[in-house]
């Protein structure tokens, strides 16, 4: 049964309280000394005190408040609910920029309902961004968000974290030949260029190997925002793997037409 609009109110609510007490632990050791661990894997996969302390305040809550609801994180793994929701939570996504000192990262949040992600939080603690979507729409601060108009790839900034997440060569072939027409190409980013995409600043993202941690807590702030998300063959993102984000549909229907094949 689909969530009522007071029960997704108070669920915002709380999910805002979640960012306030994982903000708390991170903000501290940001552009700090710290020892990083890499978690292995094809390329450097680096996790820090910071990323644990997020995400054990934020499941600590969860648990308290919500004990019969489900948690999806990417420190600790999943842990099965008798609810059919599960928060999916990233403290820290972008960790490399985090330890590099760029404020390109933020702690996501999601609530899915059994079938997709019905709301989504990115808190950026240090610049004091806050981005929230929901089927109602997205806001940054409370004020509105909306992605701007792109209808074609010459016209388009297209973004996507870094080259290395396209691990086939049909998938670097089919970044490569976008990226070759967009009239400019971005790395970097993470997360954060998913909320420039929300706010009108980026046309397309256009990314693989992510995790569904990576990808919940933005479907609802970008299509709050009017904009698409799906996988490369357009079919839903919520599962993480090579996801394509658009803020104008006529754009999103060409890039998956051109990258349906290449998954």
């Amino acid at each position: 049964m689909p969530l009522t609009p007071n029960q997704l109110a108070d669920y915002l609510a709380f999910a805002e309280e979640l960012a306030d007490a994982s903000a708390d632990v991170i903000r501290p050791y940001f552009r700090s000394q710290l020892d990083v661990t890499d978690k292995g894997g094809q390329v450097f996969d680096p996790v820090t005190v910071a990323d644990k302390a997020g995400e054990q305040v934020m499941r600590a809550l969860i648990r308290e408040r919500h004990p019969t609801h489900g948690i999806l994180g990417e420190e600790d793994g999943a842990l099965t609910g008798s609810s059919p929701l599960t928060w999916v939570l990233d403290p820290i996504d972008g960790t490399r920029a985090f330890i590099t000192g760029l404020p390109l990262w933020g702690t996501l949040i999601a609530l899915n309902d059994g079938h997709r992600p019905v709301l989504g939080v990115m808190n950026q603690p240090f610049t004091g961004e806050r981005y929230i979507g929901t089927g109602a729409g997205a806001w940054c601060n409370g004020a509105r968000l909306r992605t701007r108009s792109c209808a074609s790839l010459s016209s388009a900034v297209l973004m996507a974290t870094t080259p290395d997440m396209f691990q086939t060569p049909e998938q670097r072939a089919a970044f490569a030949a976008l990226a070759s027409r967009a009239r400019l190409t971005r790395y970097g980013g993470d997360c954060y260029a998913y909320c420039m995409l929300a706010s009108g600043f980026v046309d397309a993202i256009v990314e693989a190997s992510l995790q569904p941690y990576d990808i919940q807590a933005l479907i609802p702030i970008i299509e709050g925002a009017g904009g698409v998300v799906t996988a490369w063959d357009g079919s839903s993102a919520q599962n993480g793997g090579a996801v394509v984000a658009c803020g104008d549909r006529r754009l999103h229907a060409q890039l998956v037409e051109q990258l349906r094949h290449a998954t």
